[in-house]
Protein backbone atom coordinates (compact mmCIF):
# COMPACT_ATOMS: atom_id res chain seq x y z
CA UNK A 1 0.00 0.00 0.00
CA UNK A 2 2.67 2.41 0.87
CA UNK A 3 4.94 1.41 -2.35
CA UNK A 4 1.44 2.36 -4.29
CA UNK A 5 1.10 6.02 -2.31
CA UNK A 6 4.94 6.51 -3.13
CA UNK A 7 4.26 5.87 -6.85
CA UNK A 8 1.55 8.13 -7.21
CA UNK A 9 3.53 10.58 -5.64
CA UNK A 10 5.80 10.74 -7.70
CA UNK A 11 3.79 10.46 -10.68
CA UNK A 12 1.61 13.63 -9.47
CA UNK A 13 4.68 15.20 -8.88
CA UNK A 14 5.56 15.15 -12.41
CA UNK A 15 2.08 15.65 -14.45
CA UNK A 16 2.09 19.15 -12.37
CA UNK A 17 5.33 20.18 -13.31
CA UNK A 18 6.94 21.44 -9.81
CA UNK A 19 9.53 24.06 -10.42
CA UNK A 20 13.11 24.12 -9.50
CA UNK A 21 13.65 24.97 -5.83
CA UNK A 22 16.14 27.23 -3.91
CA UNK A 23 18.30 26.32 -0.77
CA UNK A 24 20.07 29.32 1.01
CA UNK A 25 21.71 29.30 4.69
CA UNK A 26 21.65 33.11 5.63
CA UNK A 27 25.28 33.65 6.48
CA UNK A 28 28.32 32.34 4.99
CA UNK A 29 30.79 32.10 8.13
CA UNK A 30 29.05 31.27 11.64
CA UNK A 31 31.75 31.83 14.99
CA UNK A 32 31.27 30.15 18.32
CA UNK A 33 33.25 29.65 21.13
CA UNK A 34 34.30 26.11 21.74
CA UNK A 35 31.49 24.16 24.51
CA UNK A 36 28.65 25.87 22.72
CA UNK A 37 25.46 24.80 21.65
CA UNK A 38 24.93 25.95 17.99
CA UNK A 39 22.25 25.90 15.39
CA UNK A 40 23.05 26.39 11.51
CA UNK A 41 19.64 27.43 10.23
CA UNK A 42 18.80 26.19 6.45
CA UNK A 43 15.55 27.08 4.10
CA UNK A 44 14.24 25.62 0.65
CA UNK A 45 11.54 26.98 -1.32
CA UNK A 46 9.70 25.45 -4.17
CA UNK A 47 8.69 27.03 -7.35
CA UNK A 48 5.71 25.49 -7.02
CA UNK A 49 3.31 23.54 -4.03
CA UNK A 50 4.87 22.09 -1.10
CA UNK A 51 6.38 18.91 -1.64
CA UNK A 52 5.41 15.67 -0.22
CA UNK A 53 8.57 14.14 -0.28
CA UNK A 54 12.16 15.03 -0.35
CA UNK A 55 15.37 14.17 1.25
CA UNK A 56 17.70 16.50 3.16
CA UNK A 57 21.14 15.80 4.38
CA UNK A 58 23.73 17.72 5.52
CA UNK A 59 27.74 17.33 5.49
CA UNK A 60 30.86 18.80 6.36
CA UNK A 61 34.12 18.97 4.57
CA UNK A 62 37.34 19.89 6.22
CA UNK A 63 38.88 23.73 5.14
CA UNK A 64 41.94 23.88 3.41
CA UNK A 65 43.16 20.21 3.37
CA UNK A 66 44.22 18.87 0.16
CA UNK A 67 42.21 16.39 -1.12
CA UNK A 68 39.34 16.77 1.52
CA UNK A 69 36.18 14.43 1.07
CA UNK A 70 32.60 15.57 1.47
CA UNK A 71 31.31 13.31 4.38
CA UNK A 72 27.59 13.07 4.89
CA UNK A 73 27.20 13.38 8.96
CA UNK A 74 22.83 13.44 8.61
CA UNK A 75 20.10 12.87 6.58
CA UNK A 76 15.98 12.97 6.44
CA UNK A 77 13.61 11.15 4.92
CA UNK A 78 10.80 12.78 4.49
CA UNK A 79 7.91 9.72 3.80
CA UNK A 80 8.48 7.89 6.85
CA UNK A 81 10.32 10.78 8.81
CA UNK A 82 13.04 8.81 9.13
CA UNK A 83 16.49 10.92 10.14
CA UNK A 84 19.73 9.21 9.92
CA UNK A 85 22.71 10.61 11.96
CA UNK A 86 26.26 8.70 11.24
CA UNK A 87 27.86 7.23 14.94
CA UNK A 88 30.76 10.33 14.66
CA UNK A 89 27.84 12.75 15.75
CA UNK A 90 25.67 10.49 17.79
CA UNK A 91 24.34 12.12 21.07
CA UNK A 92 25.76 15.64 19.93
CA UNK A 93 24.03 16.23 16.61
CA UNK A 94 20.13 16.63 15.96
CA UNK A 95 17.69 17.68 12.51
CA UNK A 96 14.45 19.51 12.85
CA UNK A 97 12.65 19.80 10.08
CA UNK A 98 9.34 21.34 8.93
CA UNK A 99 8.67 20.63 5.11
CA UNK A 100 5.89 22.51 4.42
CA UNK A 101 7.49 25.44 6.51
CA UNK A 102 10.86 25.11 4.41
CA UNK A 103 12.95 24.69 7.40
CA UNK A 104 15.87 22.32 8.06
CA UNK A 105 17.39 23.39 10.94
CA UNK A 106 21.23 21.31 11.82
CA UNK A 107 21.86 21.19 16.23
CA UNK A 108 25.22 20.84 17.28
CA UNK A 109 25.87 20.74 20.87
CA UNK A 110 29.09 21.15 23.13
CA UNK A 111 31.34 21.40 19.62
CA UNK A 112 34.58 21.62 19.16
CA UNK A 113 38.05 22.49 17.95
CA UNK A 114 37.59 19.92 15.10
CA UNK A 115 33.89 21.19 13.96
CA UNK A 116 35.63 24.02 12.32
CA UNK A 117 34.42 22.70 9.10
CA UNK A 118 32.55 23.80 6.14
CA UNK A 119 28.99 22.76 6.58
CA UNK A 120 26.76 21.76 3.52
CA UNK A 121 22.59 21.87 3.50
CA UNK A 122 21.23 19.53 0.65
CA UNK A 123 18.05 19.18 -0.80
CA UNK A 124 16.53 16.36 -3.48
CA UNK A 125 12.92 16.08 -4.85
CA UNK A 126 12.56 13.31 -7.05
CA UNK A 127 12.73 14.23 -10.76
CA UNK A 128 13.74 17.89 -10.04
CA UNK A 129 17.03 19.14 -10.48
CA UNK A 130 16.92 22.43 -11.72
CA UNK A 131 17.69 25.45 -9.02
CA UNK A 132 19.92 25.79 -6.36
CA UNK A 133 19.85 22.78 -4.49
CA UNK A 134 22.63 23.41 -2.08
CA UNK A 135 23.85 25.86 0.51
CA UNK A 136 27.08 26.30 2.05
CA UNK A 137 28.54 27.85 5.38
CA UNK A 138 31.79 27.36 7.51
CA UNK A 139 31.52 26.98 11.21
CA UNK A 140 34.63 28.67 13.01
CA UNK A 141 35.00 27.49 16.22
CA UNK A 142 36.61 30.09 18.39
CA UNK A 143 39.49 29.16 20.89
CA UNK A 144 41.93 31.44 22.41
CA UNK A 145 45.41 31.10 21.93
CA UNK A 146 46.93 29.10 24.73
CA UNK A 147 49.97 30.56 26.24
CA UNK A 148 52.88 30.58 23.54
CA UNK A 149 56.24 29.05 23.87
CA UNK A 150 59.12 31.42 23.35
CA UNK A 151 62.89 29.84 22.46
CA UNK A 152 65.74 30.78 20.93
CA UNK A 153 67.41 28.56 18.44
CA UNK A 154 71.06 29.10 17.73
CA UNK A 155 74.44 30.57 19.20
CA UNK A 156 74.27 34.04 21.17
CA UNK A 157 77.49 34.94 20.26
CA UNK A 158 78.57 37.90 18.90
CA UNK A 159 78.27 37.84 14.60
CA UNK A 160 75.65 34.91 14.90
CA UNK A 161 72.65 35.15 13.94
CA UNK A 162 69.31 33.83 15.94
CA UNK A 163 65.60 33.20 15.78
CA UNK A 164 63.48 33.57 18.20
CA UNK A 165 60.36 31.27 18.13
CA UNK A 166 56.79 32.21 19.35
CA UNK A 167 53.80 29.07 18.98
CA UNK A 168 50.69 28.56 20.75
CA UNK A 169 49.58 25.30 20.93
CA UNK A 170 45.86 26.14 20.29
CA UNK A 171 43.83 29.30 19.42
CA UNK A 172 41.42 29.44 16.11
CA UNK A 173 40.91 31.22 14.27
CA UNK A 174 44.79 31.02 14.08
CA UNK A 175 46.89 33.42 16.01
CA UNK A 176 48.35 35.98 15.08
CA UNK A 177 51.82 36.95 16.43
CA UNK A 178 54.23 40.37 17.19
CA UNK A 179 57.32 40.51 18.67
CA UNK A 180 58.72 43.69 20.97
CA UNK A 181 62.02 44.16 22.37
CA UNK A 182 63.35 46.16 25.57
CA UNK A 183 66.52 46.47 26.08
CA UNK A 184 68.89 45.67 29.51
CA UNK A 185 67.26 48.80 31.20
CA UNK A 186 63.46 47.50 30.62
CA UNK A 187 63.10 50.85 28.20
CA UNK A 188 61.45 50.18 24.89
CA UNK A 189 64.18 50.41 21.15
CA UNK A 190 63.59 50.05 18.07
CA UNK A 191 64.22 47.25 15.85
CA UNK A 192 67.16 46.55 13.66
CA UNK A 193 66.14 46.96 9.61
CA UNK A 194 68.39 43.73 9.45
CA UNK A 195 65.06 41.87 11.51
CA UNK A 196 62.10 40.04 9.80
CA UNK A 197 59.12 38.48 12.04
CA UNK A 198 57.06 36.22 10.32
CA UNK A 199 54.56 33.47 11.77
CA UNK A 200 55.83 33.78 15.06
CA UNK A 201 59.43 33.62 14.18
CA UNK A 202 61.66 36.84 14.86
CA UNK A 203 65.42 36.46 12.99
CA UNK A 204 68.02 38.40 14.38
CA UNK A 205 71.20 39.11 12.37
CA UNK A 206 74.80 39.80 13.35
CA UNK A 207 73.79 40.09 16.72
CA UNK A 208 75.88 41.69 19.31
CA UNK A 209 76.41 43.40 22.67
CA UNK A 210 73.07 45.74 22.09
CA UNK A 211 71.09 43.00 20.89
CA UNK A 212 70.99 41.66 24.19
CA UNK A 213 67.61 42.62 26.36
CA UNK A 214 64.03 41.06 26.53
CA UNK A 215 62.00 39.85 23.96
CA UNK A 216 58.36 39.84 24.34
CA UNK A 217 55.80 37.50 21.83
CA UNK A 218 52.27 37.96 21.73
CA UNK A 219 49.64 35.37 20.45
CA UNK A 220 45.91 36.83 19.07
CA UNK A 221 43.42 36.18 17.78
CA UNK A 222 39.57 37.58 18.39
CA UNK A 223 39.04 36.01 21.62
CA UNK A 224 41.90 37.28 23.25
CA UNK A 225 45.63 37.46 23.52
CA UNK A 226 48.51 35.69 25.88
CA UNK A 227 52.34 36.35 25.44
CA UNK A 228 55.66 35.00 26.37
CA UNK A 229 59.17 36.05 26.93
CA UNK A 230 62.61 35.51 26.63
CA UNK A 231 66.04 36.95 28.18
CA UNK A 232 68.83 37.39 25.74
CA UNK A 233 72.29 37.66 26.70
CA UNK A 234 75.10 37.69 23.89
CA UNK A 235 78.54 37.11 25.42
CA UNK A 236 81.55 37.19 23.03
CA UNK A 237 82.48 33.42 22.21
CA UNK A 238 85.12 32.93 24.78
CA UNK A 239 82.94 34.27 27.00
CA UNK A 240 80.21 32.31 26.87
CA UNK A 241 78.41 30.13 29.82
CA UNK A 242 80.03 26.38 29.11
CA UNK A 243 83.63 28.37 28.69
CA UNK A 244 82.66 30.90 32.01
CA UNK A 245 81.65 27.46 33.61
CA UNK A 246 85.28 25.53 32.92
CA UNK A 247 87.21 28.84 33.97
CA UNK A 248 85.39 29.48 37.01
CA UNK A 249 85.76 25.32 38.11
CA UNK A 250 89.43 25.37 36.95
CA UNK A 251 89.90 28.34 39.86
CA UNK A 252 88.41 27.02 42.05
CA UNK A 253 90.23 23.17 41.98
CA UNK A 254 93.56 25.12 41.61
CA UNK A 255 92.90 27.55 44.76
CA UNK A 256 92.38 23.60 46.75
CA UNK A 257 95.10 22.34 45.62
CA UNK A 258 97.25 25.03 46.83
CA UNK A 259 95.63 25.09 50.14
CA UNK A 260 96.79 21.59 50.31
CA UNK A 261 99.41 22.34 49.41
CA UNK A 262 100.11 25.47 51.88
CA UNK A 263 98.86 23.02 54.81
CA UNK A 264 101.29 20.32 54.22
CA UNK A 265 104.30 22.66 53.62
CA UNK A 266 103.27 23.80 57.27
CA UNK A 267 102.77 20.52 58.80
CA UNK A 268 106.31 19.60 57.62
CA UNK A 269 107.90 22.10 58.50
CA UNK A 270 106.53 22.34 62.10
CA UNK A 271 107.49 18.51 62.47
CA UNK A 272 111.00 19.24 61.04
CA UNK A 273 111.70 22.11 63.67
CA UNK A 274 110.00 19.94 66.28
CA UNK A 275 112.62 17.15 65.07
CA UNK A 276 115.37 19.91 64.99
CA UNK A 277 115.23 20.79 68.71
CA UNK A 278 114.69 17.17 70.06
CA UNK A 279 118.35 16.45 68.20
CA UNK A 280 119.80 19.56 69.93
CA UNK A 281 118.86 18.72 73.38
CA UNK A 282 119.79 15.29 72.76
CA UNK A 283 123.21 16.50 71.61
CA UNK A 284 123.32 19.35 74.85
CA UNK A 285 122.55 16.66 77.05
CA UNK A 286 125.39 14.30 75.30
CA UNK A 287 127.73 16.76 75.82
CA UNK A 288 130.04 17.22 78.61
CA UNK A 289 132.71 20.16 79.74
CA UNK A 290 136.79 19.43 79.50
CA UNK A 291 138.44 18.48 82.49
CA UNK A 292 141.74 18.31 84.21
CA UNK A 293 143.58 15.19 84.15
CA UNK A 294 142.73 15.52 88.17
CA UNK A 295 138.81 15.51 87.54
CA UNK A 296 138.44 19.54 87.28
CA UNK A 297 137.08 21.56 84.49
CA UNK A 298 139.50 24.25 83.71
CA UNK A 299 137.70 27.17 85.68
CA UNK A 300 138.57 24.46 88.59
CA UNK A 301 135.27 23.91 89.76
CA UNK A 302 134.09 20.05 89.81
CA UNK A 303 132.12 18.21 87.57
CA UNK A 304 130.16 15.29 88.76
CA UNK A 305 129.39 14.01 85.83
CA UNK A 306 132.05 13.00 83.15
CA UNK A 307 132.86 14.25 80.00
CA UNK A 308 132.63 13.25 76.70
CA UNK A 309 133.98 15.15 74.17
CA UNK A 310 132.25 12.89 71.01
CA UNK A 311 129.20 15.46 69.58
CA UNK A 312 127.93 12.97 66.93
CA UNK A 313 124.55 12.01 67.31
CA UNK A 314 124.12 8.43 69.17
CA UNK A 315 121.58 5.82 68.74
CA UNK A 316 119.31 5.07 71.20
CA UNK A 317 121.19 2.22 72.07
CA UNK A 318 124.48 3.97 72.54
CA UNK A 319 122.88 6.61 74.83
CA UNK A 320 121.81 3.49 77.28
CA UNK A 321 125.28 2.39 77.55
CA UNK A 322 126.50 5.54 78.10
CA UNK A 323 124.33 6.46 80.55
CA UNK A 324 125.32 2.84 82.60
CA UNK A 325 128.59 4.16 82.12
CA UNK A 326 128.16 7.45 83.71
CA UNK A 327 125.96 5.30 86.83
CA UNK A 328 128.58 2.93 87.29
CA UNK A 329 131.82 6.19 87.02
CA UNK A 330 129.53 8.16 89.44
CA UNK A 331 129.11 4.98 91.88
CA UNK A 332 132.83 4.64 91.36
CA UNK A 333 133.85 8.31 92.39
CA UNK A 334 131.27 8.58 95.32
CA UNK A 335 133.02 5.76 96.62
CA UNK A 336 136.18 7.19 96.69
CA UNK A 337 135.17 10.08 98.03
CA UNK A 338 133.51 7.63 101.08
CA UNK A 339 136.42 6.18 101.53
CA UNK A 340 138.78 8.92 101.61
CA UNK A 341 136.74 10.80 104.00
CA UNK A 342 136.41 7.80 106.15
CA UNK A 343 140.72 7.35 106.26
CA UNK A 344 140.86 11.44 106.90
CA UNK A 345 138.46 10.42 109.70
CA UNK A 346 140.65 8.22 111.07
CA UNK A 347 143.66 10.17 110.98
CA UNK A 348 142.10 13.23 112.45
CA UNK A 349 141.25 10.58 115.54
CA UNK A 350 144.81 9.39 115.78
CA UNK A 351 146.26 12.73 115.62
CA UNK A 352 144.01 13.87 118.84
CA UNK A 353 144.89 11.03 120.98
CA UNK A 354 148.71 10.94 120.30
CA UNK A 355 148.42 14.55 121.48
CA UNK A 356 146.24 13.49 124.46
Amino acid sequence: MERRMYTLTLLSMVLSGVGAVEVSIPKRVYEFARGDNITIPCTFKPKGPPPTYVIISWSVEAVGAVGAKEINIVTYYSDGKITDIKALYEGRLSLDVDVPAGKAILKLSNIKLEDNKLFQCRLQIPLDNEGTQAATTRLVVLVAPSTPVCKMQGKAEYGKNVNLTCLSEEGSPTPTYTWQSQDVRNMPRARDPRTTDKGGILSLYNISKDTSGYFVCTSRNKIRSATCNITLTVMPPSMNIGSTAGIIGGVVALLIVLIIVIYCCCCRKKKDEEYAMGVLEEEYSDKEPARNGDGRRPDGHEDPQGYDDSSVRRSPVERNDRNEERSERDYDRRKDNEDGRSDYNDRLKRHNYTRI
